[in-house]
């Protein structure tokens, strides 16, 4: 329901929650959908569903929670990774990012496959794509597709790409969001990040002295402490498997090899 495109898919799904149990439907509208569901909120959130980024920086603060210290850890990390990063985006020279590129050879990728697709122009911007009896509309001047992913993802979709090849459009960029692009990177890291000074060198406010900050109340958990986040079911899982010397495939060394004939 988080991920759905459109309001109906929402819908159905949230219809098979209630079948389970109606108190989850009632939990999840007091908490608002706009909170937390692509469709109903307020802004356009992109493609970016996850809470990854939080993780990663958790994940490498593991070690420094247990330092008095741990705010230079942080600092650290932070200024570090900003120069990095802006290092890298001095020197891409890609129209789009490297993820956003994959989504849209994907996307082109399932036009292509998709040979059932019939584009019937209506005016110079609305297309028609029908695809398997079910008919998907296309406006290239709002930039937006029935399907709900032109709009929301702001890349061009399968129906997209569809019809710009109908129009024999060879170039997709400008019709994907200027913030997927490397100059909307560069200006992510153009900001200077200026590292903390020593404790000694603070200057802190009076009324900040006073104020008496508890711990939050925690319960410890029974089993030892997650360190590592956990992975989302749509994350690619890399196996390393060991490949033939003598074939190249695997699942096999090169002992047990059966793709050339072994010399008697």
């Amino acid at each position: 329901m988080a991920k759905a495109y459109r309001k109906k898919d929402f819908d159905k799904l949230m219809a098979k929650v209630v079948k389970v149990d109606h108190r989850v439907k009632d939990y999840l509208e007091d908490t608002g959908y706009e909170k937390w569901s692509r469709v109903h909120s307020l802004v356009n959130r992109g493609r970016m569903m996850t809470s990854n980024i939080a993780e990663c920086i958790n994940g490498c603060l593991v070690d420094a929670r247990r330092l008095t210290n741990s705010w230079k850890k942080l600092d650290f990390y932070l200024v570090v990774g900003t120069i990095k990063n802006k290092e890298i985006a001095s020197y891409t020279k890609d129209t789009l990012g490297r993820r956003f590129e994959e989504v849209l050879i994907v996307n082109a990728s399932k036009s292509s496959k998709m040979k059932c697709f019939q584009v019937v122009p209506s005016s110079e911007y609305i297309f028609s794509v029908y695809e398997a009896e079910r008919r998907y509309i296309v406006c290239l001047e709002r930039k937006s597709c029935t399907c709900g992913k032109f709009q929301q993802d702001e890349i061009p979709c399968a129906h997209t790409i569809a019809v710009l090849k109908h129009k024999n459009v060879k170039d997709m960029h400008p019709y994907c969001s200027d913030y997927y692009k490397s100059e909307a990177l560069a200006k992510t890291y153009e900001v200077a990040m200026v590292p903390m000074p020593e404790k000694e060198n603070w200057t802190v406010p009076d009324y900040v002295l006073d104020e008496i900050v508890l711990p939050p109340r925690y319960r410890r958990l029974a089993g030892r402490p997650r360190k590592r986040r956990k992975k989302n079911a749509d994350e690619k899982i890399t196996v390393n498997k060991n490949s033939c010397g003598q074939c190249g495939q695997e699942g096999h060394n090169k002992r047990t090899c059966t793709f050339f004939p072994k010399e008697k």
